[in-house]
């Protein structure tokens, strides 16, 4: 978006980058740096101070969205709703049958 021309147009919603993470600490360390916009947070999604939108989300999701049963996906699903910053610990619980 940067370029010599002056332009009216900005980020928005349609482009957004996914950052996938090994582990909670990964997840705090990404969200600390990039999150600006506090009020545009949830269910893992955060903005940057260009309105850049990102989604930080543990790597780990991807196999339990897959390869969960229809009822843990659901569980799941609900936990992460109610996200602003996604809980691995919790998301495993959820997906577990234990939340």
């Amino acid at each position: 978006m940067d370029n010599a021309y002056d332009v009216e147009f900005g980020f928005n919603e349609a482009f957004s980058l996914m950052v996938q993470c090994e582990d909670q600490a990964e997840i705090d360390d990404y969200w600390e740096k990039l999150s600006a916009v506090p009020e545009a947070e949830q269910c893992g999604w955060l903005k940057d101070r260009f309105g850049l939108s990102w989604q930080i989300v543990p790597a780990s999701m991807n196999e339990m969205m897959s390869k969960g049963s229809k009822e843990a996906v659901q569980r799941i699903t609900a936990a992460f709703l109610k996200m602003k910053k996604f809980d691995i610990e919790a998301l495993k619980r959820a997906y577990n049958g234990e939340a």
